[in-house]
């Protein structure tokens, strides 16, 4: 073969009949049967390629209850937070949320929102989830202070916090996630651009996860420290979930709603990085590798505290995390769905990293508060996270096809 037949440019007719190589990931992607040759070199079709169809999957926006929340994790998420304009009243509010609700259920299907200047960025949702939490100075801006869930109040200092205003409070929260950036940044700028009349940015947090299709399914998230977190979370299965997490009493405003806390946690790296293997897991209570509490050999064994090592002293130390955040009561639990979240590092090189914590749970003083408390007092894992940022907010329930979310309370 000489060099001239042997590089020949590529031209249109080369493109659509022999260049198979270039666009055969795009006819697998579709479902298509690729043409292969067999032992004595007669064509033949191959086996159809699995498809997963991470770009085009739906997750319901209409419901009783928002989704969002006990919706399996998506890769990425974008939390908005506003503060609502002076003299915004429940009149208002009840514009706003008509509006955003119809952008959300649009998004969610994959259908532009009415405004929607970038339309072809909304055509795949990639599982797309817009949920809606209002922070304690909404209920004041309505007029139903009398209605705010007892528990959606400021958290109370712990001696722990470093708290920055640019990451804490809130009146209305946008929870956008997707398997897709781009998805979560179109429904986040739409969201915004909607929104922009009522309230301003008081910040924004976006964090990530393992990307959809790289690992089996389901799988532990792993943060920025290495460690599997939301091993301890309240099974769908159980019904220790519904239990956990979904307001079941009170006034129908407020049943299958939930609350929310938000808790920025920077990982400080540095130091962590100093740490050995041993003395990480130690300070977890968990093998790094496998996520197995250390009087067990398995992810999911339950932590036993009465096992002890070769030394005489308890397996799992008394100041490690998963000793001071350990509940038993189903009605205790709360929902970790935690992102991590990486930013610019400092000139020197220092790390600007952590986590985005996100608990849910149906009563914040009930469950978060007494876990939060014993974390502050004990865990030795504050040695190597600082939290910087804290919100709360109460998730109302869902709504139906012709309704919007928030109409319970504000309607």
């Amino acid at each position: 073969m000489t060099e001239r037949s042997a590089y020949r440019p590529l031209s249109r007719r080369r493109l659509l009949t022999g260049g198979s190589v270039a666009v055969g990931g795009i006819l697998a992607g579709a479902g298509t049967v690729a043409a292969v040759h067999g032992a004595d070199g007669t064509p033949t079709a191959a086996p159809p390629v699995p498809v997963v169809e991470i770009g085009t999957a739906m997750e319901p926006f209409h419901g009783p209850r928002q989704a969002g929340i006990a919706t399996d994790p998506q890769s990425h998420a974008a939390f908005v937070a506003l503060t609502l304009k002076p003299g915004t009243d429940r009149a208002i509010l009840v514009r706003l949320m008509r509006l955003l609700s119809d952008d959300a259920a649009r998004l969610t299907r994959g259908e532009p929102a009415l405004a929607d200047t970038e339309r072809e960025l909304a055509v795949l949702p990639a599982r797309l989830t817009i949920t809606f939490g209002f922070g304690p100075g909404l209920y004041d801006a309505a007029g139903l202070a009398d209605r705010r869930p007892p528990s959606v109040a400021e958290l109370p200092p712990f001696p722990i916090d470093r708290l920055q205003p640019a990451w804490s409070g809130g009146d209305l929260l946008f929870q956008i996630c997707a398997d897709d950036p781009l998805t979560v940044a179109h429904a986040q700028r739409m969201l915004i651009k909607d929104a922009r009349p009522f309230g301003a940015v008081r910040w924004v947090q976006q964090g990530f996860r393992r990307s959809a299709g790289v690992q089996a399914e389901p799988q532990t998230q792993r943060n920025v420290l290495g460690q599997l977190d939301g091993t301890a979370n309240p099974k769908v299965a159980t019904g220790a979930l519904d239990r956990a997490v979904w307001v079941s009493e009170g006034p129908a405003w407020l049943r299958d709603g939930t609350t929310l806390v938000l808790r920025r946690i920077r990982a400080e790296l540095e130091t962590w990085d100093l740490l050995g293997r041993a003395d990480k897991e130690l300070a977890v209570g968990r093998r790094l590798d496998t996520g197995a509490p250390l009087s067990g050999t398995a992810e999911h064994d339950p932590p036993d505290f009465a096992v002890t090592d070769a030394t005489g002293l308890p397996a799992i130390p008394d100041f490690s995390h998963i000793s001071r955040a350990h509940v038993t009561e189903d009605r205790l639990r709360i929902l970790r769905r935690p992102y991590n979240y990486d930013g610019v590092p400092s000139s020197d090189g220092q790390p600007d990293t952590g986590l985005i914590f996100a608990s849910y749970q149906a009563d914040i003083e009930r469950q978060f508060l007494p876990i939060q408390r014993r974390l502050a007092e004990l865990d030795l894992l504050n040695e190597w996270t600082t939290p910087i940022g804290s919100a709360v907010f109460g998730v109302p329930p869902g709504c139906a096809a012709e309704g919007w979310v928030g109409e319970q309370l504000l309607g």
